[in-house]
Formats: C-alpha cells, sequence, structure tokens
C-alpha cells in the first residue's frame, strides 16, 4: 500500500503528507472495519492494549490534565469533549476527575463500549460535528487522530467553530514524525521508513508544523511539549522496527524512567525536558495546547 504514495509537503499548510490523499470511502472503510480487527495489536486504541498499558496511559492522560487545570485554575464543573475516542480510556479517566465528558467515535465497538461506561457518545464521522447540536465545551481533545484525516485544517475550524466554548482549550495530542532521531536510525539500520502507513497514516507532522497549522486555523498556542524520544533504543541499537517483543522492552524501560523521575519529585524538569525536545522537533508524540481566536 505504501508504494501507491507519495511523501509531499501540503502546498497549503506545510505538513508533510500522503499524495494521493486516499479517498473517503478508502478511509471510512479503514475506520469502520480494519482499526479495531485487522490492525488492533499495532495501535494504541485497541482496549487489550490500553489496559495492559493502564499505568502508562493514565500517567499521560494526567499530564494533560495537570496542563489544563494549570490554564483555567479550576476544572470545577468543566466539560470535555474527545473527537474520535477509542475505547473511551481518556474519557473515563478524565471523568473520575471530575469533568463532565462525551465525545465522537466512527467505530461502534467504542461507542457500545463507553455508553456501557455511562458515558454520553455520538457515532458518526470524525469530521461530523453536527450531531452534536448547539452544545459547545470547555476542552476538546484530539488524540492520536489528526494524522488519520483526509482534511485536518477543515476539521480543526470546525473544532474551533462549532464545538469550543469561547476561552476554551484545544489539546492535540500527535505522532511526531521526521524527526532527525528517526530519520537516522531510518538511513542506518536501513528501515525503510517504517512510519509511513497510508490510508492509516495520512498526515505527518512535527512540532513546527503543527503549530504553523493551528496558527492558519485561527488557535493561538498556549503550550506544547514532547514525549520520550522512543528513537534513541533505535540509535543505541535496540531496533525494535519488526522486532515487537524489542518494541515492548523498549516502551517498558521508558515507563520506568518516567516513573522514577516522578517518583522522586522530578515532574517539573521531567516536563521542562520534553519541552526542550519539542523546541528541538525531537520526541515520539507532541501535544499542543491552543486556544481560539
Amino acid at each position: 500500500m505504501k508504494n501507491k504514495y507519495k511523501i509531499i509537503k501540503d502546498p497549503i499548510y506545510g505538513y508533510l503528507r500522503a499524495d494521493p490523499i486516499p479517498t473517503e470511502k478508502e478511509v471510512e472503510k479503514y475506520y469502520a472495519e480494519e482499526f479495531y480487527s485487522k490492525y488492533k495489536n499495532f495501535n494504541d486504541s485497541d482496549i487489550k492494549v490500553q489496559l495492559e498499558e493502564k499505568e502508562f496511559f493514565n500517567s499521560r492522560w494526567q499530564a494533560i490534565y495537570d496542563r489544563v487545570e494549570d490554564h483555567f485554575g479550576t476544572m470545577k464543573e468543566k466539560s470535555l469533549f474527545d473527537v474520535g475516542f477509542g475505547y473511551g480510556q481518556a474519557l473515563l479517566y478524565f471523568r473520575d476527575k471530575g469533568l463532565q465528558v462525551s465525545g465522537l467515535e466512527p467505530a461502534p465497538e467504542g461507542v457500545e463500549y463507553v455508553k456501557k461506561h455511562g458515558i454520553d457518545a455520538y457515532q458518526a464521522g470524525i469530521e461530523e460535528f453536527s450531531i452534536v447540536g448547539s452544545k459547545r465545551f470547555d476542552i476538546v481533545t484530539i488524540i492520536n487522530v489528526l494524522e488519520h484525516l483526509r482534511k485536518p485544517a477543515e476539521t480543526l475550524i470546525k473544532v474551533r467553530e462549532q464545538l469550543l466554548k469561547p476561552g476554551g482549550l484545544l489539546v492535540i495530542d500527535v505522532a511526531n514524525e521526521f524527526n532527525d532521531f528517526q530519520t537516522v536510525a531510518d538511513v542506518e539500520f536501513h528501515l525503510n521508513s517504517w512510519w509511513i502507513c497510508p490510508p492509516n497514516h495520512i498526515n505527518y507532522f512535527s512540532v513546527s508544523t503543527i503549530k504553523n497549522l493551528l496558527d492558519r486555523c485561527g488557535y493561538t498556542i498556549v503550550d506544547y511539549e514532547a514525549s520520550f524520544p522512543l528513537e534513541l533504543f533505535l540509535l543505541m541499537g535496540d531496533v525494535y522496527v519488526g522486532n515487537p517483543e524489542l518494541g515492548k522492552n523498549c516502551h517498558q524501560r521508558r515507563v520506568k524512567f518516567e516513573y522514577v523521575m516522578k517518583k522522586h519529585g522530578k515532574q517539573v524538569k521531567l516536563r521542562q525536558l520534553y519541552k526542550n525536545l519539542a523546541d528541538l522537533n525531537l520526541g515520539r508524540q507532541v501535544v499542543m495546547f491552543a486556544t481560539p481566536r
């Protein structure tokens, strides 16, 4: 499938993307039929993966919660809407923190799962925000979704116009692709640009390109940070690409690193490290916090 596409710089917004853009039919088929079945062992949205790694994912949601709380000053009576919530583990976590949560998800498995857990959910295409009606939210999260969308700029504009309250906060978590650690490892170990995988991932963002996209779509950046640069393990000889067991081991070492830092009260220093990595366009993920203008 990869050979069908080229990777080009989007002529309007500047991020990298597949060319040609997969058709709407191809993307809908992927979400409806394959994302939670054929490829479920390879994506974080699979419920088994998230439950096995519950401590890691909870630390991820807590980091987002802490930053959002810093922004608002209080989380009392705040509402959160998750676009493309998968199996809703983030929604469950944020609900337990006292937020009023809901979300939208194309896959019926995910919608059924969160409804069983008492969460208000909408089953619809990832950009069909009209189904929400006139409701508006303090916080909108888009976690590991933007890379899958055919028209990410249109989605971000719709979020600003149809979902966010004035003064609300958008949180985007997206893979940081084509970073230097990644591309060096690719050349050194002949890994065939393993991260390029349309029609799964259509878009490939960096810190600088997601900043530019948000600015062009009418947002002001509040803060941003990266996550641990997993590709460091590749550069040190742990070639986990195509080796799931080694990949799991590298992930667990990353989790241990973060756990020990936090255990000894170094959360602020860890956050500063990840902010500095983001400024270098490094890190496995990038998390952006932005308000609508």
